[in-house]
């Protein structure tokens, strides 16, 4: 039987919980009456997302509970730093980055590398890659970030940094100075390593920090939470985990947990590439905001990404990407065909809750970037421009809230084999989307269906936002030679039912 709070023998005081991403705060009013009698407080701003809850359970168990139901706009562009040069020559891709309609922007590592000169062997992790500094500047090269974080705020653009604590330069300080954080063997540092096609890899200018087994378990913390905190001042309000799962699980809850006590708004983004689904899970239940899945890989038939979405997608929201910093450029992979480039973005910006796209894809850049020997002489010019159809694919995400999230999802069946058919719903709101994707890149595929409806649950209209040639009024039956690598883009709304 439900007790009244006022039945107790004390009295349950209230208190706030901020549930970010609500675009409805009566919709989750509705979520929460289950677990709170919910108010305003008169004293909050109207527009902010906070609710003043007297509990019917404990506070972390409503956050637990509907922390991976809130949603943010998570539309990234990654500036790789060496490609782009001295930060005060940041602010014409911030412009363009903002133009396309993002509102995040992830920098590689800007730290002070070792020997190597490779972004991720950092040496130095208090100190700013000298690369990436005006040396004739008056500004020091803290305030010279502090200035590019601004630029990109003034931009409606927040900037997230790689966080690498996975492993330091070989040639770093902090391995004479605390020894005892590092692996050992044979009395030489390890060198992080792993088999690839069979044969051995070692990063041999890396040195291996010892997370699990150091005898100095809180001096590395709080090496760490320094780190954190001296990017943050920079202005970095979210961090990519680089290679996160190879730290314990409770150093992460607590990073994140200390981190938020003072920056609650800051973001952790868990980069768990090639890890099982299960290992992912395990590494995004530290706290991580959003974890990074490996669509670009998948080639529109197997079963295994829907599997691992389905694995994951209630424990973190993801992050698509067509291509990385990692990977080969695109354009390389798929022959100079800029319909490629189109497919694969639009899929990656529709299937999951964030997209992330390297610099230079809206141009078809062909270059790897490098490490270590890209510079700004690489710069490419291309004679290809896809920023107008990159900033109406990031609007539609922007837009609607189904593209934001999550959502359930599911693959239907349909006799061209040639023709994906996607379909999702949201469980924020009544969002239903239905996207039609040619996979053939090099040739037209025909599409027919008696009604569209017959895809969807919700008997309201559909509307076509698709990114390229949509119509007003969608015939039945519908019959359309979709042009290759084209995607075709459907929202609804299902009905709203009467509260029981």
């Amino acid at each position: 039987m439900r007790r009244d709070h006022n039945s107790c023998s004390h009295q349950i005081q209230p208190v706030y919980v901020n549930l970010p991403g609500f675009k409805n705060l009566a919709d989750l009013r509705k979520q929460l009456t289950n677990y709170a009698n919910v108010s305003t407080d008169s004293k909050t701003n109207p527009d902010s997302n906070t609710l003043l809850l007297t509990l019917k359970g404990n506070k972390s168990h409503i956050q637990k509970e509907f922390s991976m139901k809130k949603h943010e706009k998570m539309i990234i562009y990654n500036i790789f730093p060496l490609l782009v040069g001295e930060f005060p020559k940041w602010e014409e891709h911030l412009k363009r980055a903002s133009e396309m309609g993002f509102n995040w922007i992830f920098v590689n590592p800007i730290q002070k590398p070792g020997y190597s000169g490779s972004l991720y062997s950092i040496q130095d992790y208090f100190s700013i890659n000298p690369l990436l500094v005006d040396q004739a500047s008056e500004l020091t090269p803290e305030e010279q970030v502090k200035a590019m974080t601004e630029t990109a705020k003034e931009y409606g653009l927040n900037a997230m940094v790689d966080l690498v604590i996975n492993h330091c330069a070989f040639d770093a300080s902090i391995i004479k100075e605390h020894p005892q954080w590092f692996q050992w063997e044979g009395g030489e540092v390890v060198h992080p390593a792993c088999d690839e096609d069979g044969r051995r890899v070692v990063w041999g200018d890396l040195a291996k920090f010892n997370h699990r087994h150091t005898s100095d378990p809180e001096g590395l913390y709080q090496f760490f939470l320094k780190v954190i905190n001296y990017l943050i001042d920079l202005g970095f309000s979210g961090f990519r985990c680089d290679a996160a799962y190879q730290l314990p699980r409770d150093m992460w809850r607590r990073l994140i947990t200390e981190t938020r006590k003072k920056n609650p708004d800051i973001l952790f983004f868990a980069e768990t590439l090639g890890c099982t689904a299960d290992r992912t899970r395990r590494t995004a239940e530290a706290g991580f905001n959003y974890i990074f899945n490996s669509s670009k890989w998948w080639d529109f038939s197997g079963y295994w990404l829907m599997e691992q979405y389905n694995l994951t997608r209630e424990i973190a929201p993801s992050i698509s990407f067509p291509e990385s910093h990692d990977t080969q450029r695109l354009i390389v992979d798929m022959h100079n065909n800029v319909n490629a480039l189109k497919q694969r973005y639009l899929f990656a910006a529709m299937f999951s809750s964030g997209i992330m796209m390297p610099i230079g894809y809206e141009f078809g850049f062909r270059k790897k970037p490098h490490v270590v020997h890209t510079r700004p002489e690489d710069w490419e010019t291309t004679d290809i421009d896809l920023r107008d159809f990159i900033k109406k694919v990031n609007a539609i995400k922007s837009k609607y809230t189904i593209f934001q999230e999550e959502a359930p999802t599911e693959l239907l069946h349909y006799d061209n084999p040639n023709i994906l058919i996607m379909w999702k719903a949201s469980t924020i709101n009544k969002e239903e989307a239905l996207v039609v994707l040619n996979k053939d890149i090099w040739n037209m595929q025909h599409f027919y269906s008696q009604n569209l409806h017959q895809f969807v649950q919700a008997r309201a209209p559909l509307h076509d936002v698709s990114p390229e040639y949509s119509v007003e009024f969608i015939p039945e039956p519908f019959i359309y030679d979709v042009n290759p690598g084209q995607g075709l883009v459907y929202v609804t709304q299902r009905e709203e039912e009467e509260e029981d």
